[in-house]
């Protein structure tokens, strides 16, 4: 089984978050940098289940420049086989994808893996621009997978149950909580990291349909009003008609 596994490089979540250039830019300055989480603990890892199961190989590709190298090393370092940079910034999500398909559609992936979203601007919208570049089945915020004889099973969470699909690869599938479990590299596995190759590739002849604008941060939190757990009515009353949420 060929596997495609499409990570991107996020903020760590303990990052202080600021902007530069009148609000325009992120400030990238003494940021620590990870791989995005739902591309690393479940797309990458059942990615790689999936190979350790059945043979084949998992493969990782990245948007961006050189600083992504690290975090795609890291991503080598659990256990992928190889991986491919595309050498251009991630502009708006639709350049993105189109990067995504235009390196993948004659490469004979049987399954192309994405995290449901990425934790800084949670767009999820990458996956399903791929597969619909690439003319192919998609699955949004997959908990479970599993691949025989050719044909994905796949279920989802849905409201109040499950909701469970099948389809012939090759698929797109974003994958959610539940898919896997995140592994820590080991020593052998960093270290192998080193050698793996990674090959960089020019980008694509394509527009980005958006820009940045402006950046802001959420408003600063409020008082915290404290209600005596015996006094119900000032409760709500406050409720009522200072917070006018009932």
């Amino acid at each position: 089984m060929k596997i495609l596994v499409c990570i991107s490089k996020v903020p760590d979540t303990t990052t202080k978050i600021s902007f530069t250039d009148n609000d325009t830019k992120f400030n990238e300055d003494k940021v620590q940098f990870i791989v995005n989480p739902y591309d690393e603990w479940y797309a990458l890892v059942r990615g790689l289940e999936l190979k350790e199961a059945q043979g084949g190989s998992v493969s990782i590709l990245s948007v961006g420049g050189a600083d992504y190298d690290p975090i795609i090393r890291k991503a080598l370092a659990i256990g992928a086989d190889d991986a491919i940079r595309i050498n251009a910034e991630p502009k708006d999500a639709y350049y993105t994808a189109s990067q995504i398909a235009a390196f993948a559609k004659d490469k004979g992936y049987d399954l192309i893996l994405f995290g449901k979203e990425t934790i800084d601007y949670n767009g999820a919208q990458v996956g399903g621009m791929v597969a619909e570049l690439l003319d192919l089945p998609y699955v949004s915020i997959a908990s479970k997978l599993e691949v025989s004889d050719g044909l994905a099973r796949v279920e989802r969470d849905v409201q109040a149950g499950k909701e469970v699909l099948e389809g012939k690869l090759p698929l797109v599938i974003s994958c959610a909580k539940g898919m896997a479990e995140q592994r820590i590299p080991n020593m052998r596995g960093i270290m192998a990291a080193r050698t793996k190759p990674l090959k960089v590739e020019e980008a694509a002849e394509v527009e980005a349909l958006v820009g940045i604008e402006k950046y802001s941060l959420p408003p600063a939190k409020g008082d915290v009003k404290l209600i005596d757990p015996e006094n119900a009515e000032e409760l709500i009353d406050l409720l009522h008609n200072e917070a006018k949420v009932i």
